[in-house]
Formats: structure tokens, sequence, C-alpha cells
């Protein structure tokens, strides 16, 4: 990981590709171990089971449980259920079979994948000499967990990322591009620099299928920080122009096809579903900036110590290419998340690709040692691995300690413990070496073992948290499909619950909550099945038990 003399992506290719393994078993392992949860995944999922089953007219307008979907783009869900009819193809299943978990999260995961080996590329623009820069940006990437947790998921966010971290590159990629319309380095290569424009105007389009609020704000910022460098703040030419506008027309013709379709409807996805989240807070989702400032507090380990000195030496740097985009992409993505009125846990990953391109060029200096890209605070800095240490030791102490149940912690968790804790001891006890073979070691060593740590913990039932926060929907699933479903058979409904997408997957019908007799659906005969914790009692309300599962209970009753 030493920066060379303007090394070049062939040269790094075998180090990318294994990257891109190690990312690809990170997506995979344990994958369909667990069952979707709520909300995206149950919704996602059930958007592209109707749309693989769609005839080709109504492949590009979404629904769901036949209702027009106007929540989010199809990009994400069309690769789904693309992935769901060759599942289907292969395995002969009927097309109202229910696929299984892996084959709804496989197209995301392995998109996610691509986002590592994209933000070393993206790295290697901003310093074309530090090779050992760009595969350390690579190795953050790999090993934060949020990353690796959320995409694979069957979820838009992993996608996103990779789709902005593309228009970066393109866009950094436009050197020779830069100038006055007869510019001579454009005539002597304007193949280049128009494939660039067009690839950033079909990431953008990428970003138009998945969030379309972010897609053009994002553009047009990234367009301003490659207007605004220190050294080229030329005006691209036109043919250049032309070519990002071609790469955006995919993305507008859907916005324009879902628009002719479905009318003002349409624009949902813009206002309700986009712009309103900026300023008010939907669905009990409260917003600021606390939240994702959070996430980035809980989720950076073990690398969030880089941060600050990376941030420092942007600063110092703020003149250079390297340090202007640094500094400008961290502001953009923070002008993105933190001022939203309605906060998620992950909105707060768009932050985390700017903080890879940040701290990574800590990490290899650490790595490299030298006064060569040595960051303010240089002897603070330089303690990094020896807190890494403690941290490792600290660790490795609390494994016995909850392996005789004096640390109330889950068994699970004990591998965890004794994984990560070896690799911060061993990885920053290398980093302190003298010689520069033991600190590449100590760079290998911390970035694999804190790898091995996410794989351990994504292979057992630890990684998808979330389920634990409300009951299974297994068992209730399972009665409500043996129930009948048409026309005149009786809605059925969860007595004072909420609706539960994962719920509705796996119960291959859509079964709405309700706060109490005035949520509960028409019935002709007056009669309705009712899933609750106990008997049903309001009003008029007559309930008879029919048959238990999972803690609910099945009754059916009249008014």
């Amino acid at each position: 990981m030493r920066a060379g003399s303007g090394p070049r992506p062939l040269r790094l290719a075998p180090a990318m590709l294994l990257i891109w393994l190690l990312a690809l078993v990170l997506a995979l392992v344990g994958m369909g171990d667990q069952p979707l949860r709520d909300w995206d995944e149950g919704i996602v999922a059930r958007v592209a089971l109707e749309l693989s089953q769609a005839p080709w007219s109504e492949k590009f307008l979404p629904t769901f449980w036949g209702d027009p979907y106007l929540n989010k783009p199809p990009a994400i869900h069309l690769l789904i259920a693309a992935v769901i009819g060759l599942w289907r193809a292969v395995v002969q299943a009927p097309a109202e079979a229910l696929p299984p978990e892996w084959v709804v999260r496989l197209g995301p995961a392995l998109l996610s994948t691509c986002l590592p080996p994209l933000l070393a590329l993206v790295q290697l623009r901003l310093r074309p000499a530090e090779g050992g820069t760009a595969l350390a940006t690579a190795g953050l990437a790999l090993t934060l967990m949020p990353l690796a947790r959320h995409g694979r998921l069957a979820m838009l966010d992993g996608a996103l990322l990779v789709a902005m971290a593309l228009q970066w590159w393109a866009v950094l990629g436009l050197d020779q591009g830069l100038g006055q319309h007869l510019d001579q380095r454009l005539k002597q290569r304007p193949s280049r620099n128009l494939v660039l424009a067009l690839v950033a105007g079909l990431a953008t389009s990428l970003l138009l299928l998945l969030k379309a609020p972010a897609a053009l704000p994002l553009l047009l910022a990234v367009l301003a920080l490659r207007w605004f460098e220190p050294e080229r703040s030329q005006l691209p030419c036109w043919p250049l122009l032309l070519c990002l506008v071609l790469g955006l027309l995919p993305g507008l013709g859907w916005h324009g096809l879902h628009l002719m379709a479905r009318g003002p409807d349409a624009l949902a996805m813009w206002t309700s579903q986009g712009f309103a989240r900026v300023g008010g807070s939907l669905e009990g989702h409260s917003g600021g900036p606390g939240p994702p400032l959070l996430e980035l507090l809980k989720g950076g380990w073990p690398w969030l110590p880089l941060w600050p000195f990376g941030l420092a030496l942007a600063w110092r740097q703020r003149r250079q290419r390297a340090g202007h985009w640094c500094l400008g992409l961290t502001v953009l993505t923070a002008l993105l998340v933190l001022p939203l009125g309605t906060q998620l846990p992950w909105y707060s990953l768009l932050l985390w690709p700017p903080f890879c391109l940040v701290c990574a060029p800590v990490l290899a200096w650490l790595i490299r040692s030298g006064p060569e890209g040595r960051p303010p605070a240089a002897a603070l800095a330089a303690a990094i691995p020896w807190f890494w240490c403690g941290l490792g030791l600290l660790l490795l102490l609390a494994y016995p300690v909850a392996a005789l149940g004096i640390l109330p912690l889950p068994p699970a968790t004990r591998p965890l413990l004794l994984s990560l804790g070896v690799a911060l001891l061993a990885g920053g006890g290398l980093l302190l070496a003298h010689g520069p073979a033991g600190r590449r070691a100590g760079g290998v060593v911390l970035v694999g073992g804190v790898w091995l740590t996410l794989a351990l913990l994504l292979s057992g039932p630890l990684w998808l948290w979330e389920l634990n926060e409300s009951w299974p929907v297994g068992p209730v699933a399972a009665l409500a499909r043996r129930q009948p479903v048409g026309a005149t058979a009786p809605p059925l409904v969860l007595w004072r619950e909420a609706e539960r997408p994962s719920l509705n997957w796996y119960a291959g019908r859509r079964v709405r909550g309700s706060a109490g007799l005035e949520d509960l659906p028409p019935s002709a005969q007056g009669e309705r099945l009712l899933l609750s914790r106990a008997r049903p009692a309001a009003g008029d309300l007559r309930c008879a038990p029919i048959e238990p599962a999972g803690g609910f209970h099945l009754y059916r009753c009249l008014r």
C-alpha cells in the first residue's frame, strides 16, 4: 500500500479484484438465513414480485397490491423482478410462488459490491500518484458495517451509493474535456471525454430511477465542484454537455412516462415522498442532524479516529484537487442528509463514501509513514495504532468475562469479540513497527481482521437486529395463508396493530392493521377475521376464537 509514481488502475487491478471478491463474500454469506424485515424489504419485495408477474406493457409501471406504487421509481424493483423471473425459470416455480429471501436480496447485494472498487477509482482520480491511498479507500468501504449490512438488503440505498460514486468518477475524469470549445486536448482525445460525460448522465439517470428528488441536486452540486476546482475553473464545452443530457434521457423518460400514465399522482414521489421529508416529520420519524450524526458515531468503528485528522488534512489541501473534493463531497452529503425533517437510519449511508475518501489518506500515511501526506497534528495521529491496540486488548479481555457470564452478552457475540480484538491488537501493533513491510502487514491484518469479524456477524442471526423490534411474522403469516380470499370472504385484519409489510409478503395477501372499530374494513355479511393478542372487545363487537398462532389468536367477529 505504498504510494508509487503515477499508478494506473490496471496496476491495481489484482488488489481491486480481491477487494471485490471479499465484498462479494460479505454480500452473499448468510444472506437468505433471515426473513425480510419491515418496512422497506417487505414493500420492495412485493412491488418486485408484481412487476415480475406483469405483462411487458406494464413492466415499467409498478404496483403494490394492485394499486399504483408511487413511493419510489422502479430501478431496484425491476432488478429484483429480473432475478425472480430467472429463479422462476430455473426451478420451474409457478408465477404466484414466493421466492426465497436470497433471491429477493441477490440483485441489490451484487450491485452494492461495486462500491469499494468504485470509491478506490474515485480516490485515484483525486490522488493519481497514491495507489496505496486508493486501496485504503476500498478497504475502508469494504469494512464499514453500515455499508456491508445495508448493501445486502432488498433496499435501494446500496445501489444509490454505487450510482453516486460512478457519477463522481465520471465527472472527475473530464480533465481533458474542460476548456474552450476548440481546446486542442479535446480534439486529441474526444471519445474518452464524451464517453465519461455520457456515463455521468447515465449514473444520474440511475439516481433518478432510485431516489428521484436527490438526483438533480447531486448532479448540479458535483458539476459545481468540478467547475470551481482550484486549477480548472473553466466551463465544459457543448459536446460534453450534450452527452451529459443524452445520459439523462432514460431517467427523465421514465418520469415522463409515469406522469402520462398516472397523471398528477405521479408527482407524489417528488412531493409527499420526496421534498416533504426536508421540512416535516413523516410517520413519526423526527429529523434534524442528531440521528445521522449518531449513526455516524455508531457505525464508523474502528475507523472513526481517522476522521478528524482526515478532515484537517483535506482542509490543509483545500486549494488542491484532493482536498477540494473531499471537503466538497463531505459538505454536499451533509447538506443532503442533516437538515432533513424526516430521518431514517439508512439516510446516513450517504455520508459514508466521503468518510472513506477523507479517512483513507490518514490510514495510508500510517502504513507508509514518512513526511509525504503527513496530516495535521501528526504526532497525535501516529498514536491511533496505540488506541487500536488498547481497544483490541479490551475486547479480548471482554471475551472470557462474557464467557463466564459476568458480562451479559449473547453467546453469538463472543466470536466477534475475539476476532475484532485480535485484529485491532495485532494490526495496531504491526502498524507501530519501524519497517515498511511490518506496517504494510499491519494494514492488511487490520483490514482483514475487521472483514473477518463482519463475515462472522453477517453469517449469524445478529446482523438483522431490526427483526427483534417486533413480533415474528412467520406463524401469523402461515395462519393467514389458510384463510379464504375473495370478494365474498370476510376481511382479515390485525386488531389494534400496525400493518406489517413483511407479514403481507409471507401471507401472500394484504392484512391491514386497525386501531379500533372505526378502522375495520366494510364487510357485506358484517363478519370479519381479526388477528389479536387478546379477545377483541369494543362496542357491539362479538368474537369467537378459531385458532392460535405465534402469540396471536384468530377470531371470527360480528357486529
